[in-house]
């Protein structure tokens, strides 16, 4: 029994520091299917959710409560690992019959007593009301709060990355608040785009993105929980952005005439790819039921409009066709992403006349006419 416990004090131990080097000072993505954080978050994540769903009716509390669980499951996971490194010490020297001293003699006792010297051992607290007597004990006293020493530092310098990720992430997510409306779609940051007669922007602005899908892809893989991780509106996410870059770059190839695709393909491809990615990393699943993010009448009206705000557009024949393969790359990805996560997935199409985020107020209503975007005068608006 006790040669079983100080195995599985070493398998624990080993675990542990397998997967804290991997998290924090190697992070890229791992493929073992075996994982401590795997389960956890799985677990922890399955629990979460069914209490947003079936206990909090308000969106907005819903919300709240989704959104706390990104800072809330890294916290879980530091002390998940730190207790395991406690009890797998406090296992192996118990499996070892390691002699303490408790008080004033040397005695074999409880596997409690191994776990709170543990504990004292890892955090480095000194106490000296138990201590190991033989050689092998001390060593192991020695490596335990060295490793707590490094360890604990290790986690706190993971921190400061998690964070200036989230932040650059979400910078750009505000930025589209104003370009492509709130939640943002396709058609708007078109329409708007044209509308002003600074469609000329769109190459540099998809260049912007081309660079914050990569980031987005790379940080995420590297720190899976920034996933977790909200923006500060309910309406925005990065999700929501992705797809609405990827709306915009399908738009771009298959009906507008006149402009240069190259910057809308190498954009769409590395935004896919961080679709694909991410759901893998996340295990989101395709959805089952099929859901029409542009229905024919939409696309009629998507076509006129841009039309009508001076976009030149190519044949409709065989367009609404390319569109719809073209969307079939990535929609089931940003949508099982978007199932997962409890994410909302930007429809393509919207209305004009929705408020923007930074038209509203929590104490005044949306004032008429401010941020209006100006009617386009003939020549205006032109792609070419």
């Amino acid at each position: 029994m006790r040669v079983l416990a100080a195995l599985f004090g070493v398998a624990l131990i080993v675990a542990i520091l397998v997967e804290g080097f991997e998290t924090v000072v190697q992070p890229r993505r791992v493929t073992r299917k075996y994982r401590i954080s795997r389960v956890y978050y799985a677990a922890f994540w399955a629990i979460w959710r069914w209490v947003a769903g079936r206990m909090l009716t308000k969106s907005k509390k819903r919300a709240g409560f989704l959104g706390a669980f990104g800072p809330l499951s890294l916290l879980g996971i530091f002390a998940t690992w730190v207790m395991g490194l406690v009890v797998g010490f406090a296992f192996l020297q118990w499996g070892l019959r390691d002699v303490i001293l408790v008080n004033a003699g040397p005695t074999e006792i409880s596997l409690g007593t191994y776990l709170y010297l543990s504990g004292t051992t890892f955090f480095t607290l000194g106490y000296g009301d138990v201590t190991p007597v033989t050689s092998l004990g001390r060593m192991l006293a020695v490596a335990e709060s060295g490793l707590g020493f490094g360890f604990l530092a290790a986690i706190l310098s993971y921190l400061p990355a998690l964070f200036q990720s989230y932040s650059r992430r979400e910078v750009n997510i505000s930025l589209l608040d104003a370009r492509a409306g709130s939640p943002p779609a396709a058609s708007q940051l078109l329409l708007r785009a044209a509308r002003t007669g600074s469609c000329s922007t769109l190459e540099p602005f998809l260049g912007e993105w081309e660079r914050w899908a990569a980031e987005v892809l790379e940080s995420q893989l590297s720190f899976p929980v920034l996933a977790y991780y909200r923006s500060q509106h309910d309406n925005q996410s990065w999700l929501a952005a992705l797809t609405t870059v990827l709306d915009t770059c399908a738009v771009l190839m298959t009906q507008i005439r006149d402009v240069n695709t190259y910057q809308a393909q190498v954009t769409f491809a590395i935004a896919r790819h961080a679709a694909v990615d991410l759901a893998l990393v996340l295990r989101a699943k395709a959805p089952a039921s099929a859901l029409e993010r542009l229905t024919a009448e939409q696309f009629t009206a998507l076509r006129s409009s841009l039309e009508a705000a001076g976009v030149p557009l190519r044949d409709v024949a065989g367009g609404e066709e390319a569109l719809r393969t073209l969307r079939a790359n990535y929609e089931p990805f940003v949508r099982g992403i978007g199932e997962r996560l409890l994410l909302i997935v930007p429809p393509l199409m919207t209305e004009d006349g929705v408020p923007d985020n930074w038209q509203r107020s929590a104490w005044m209503k949306p004032t008429p006419g401010i941020g209006k975007l100006p009617t386009p005068t003939p020549n205006e608006g032109h792609f070419g």
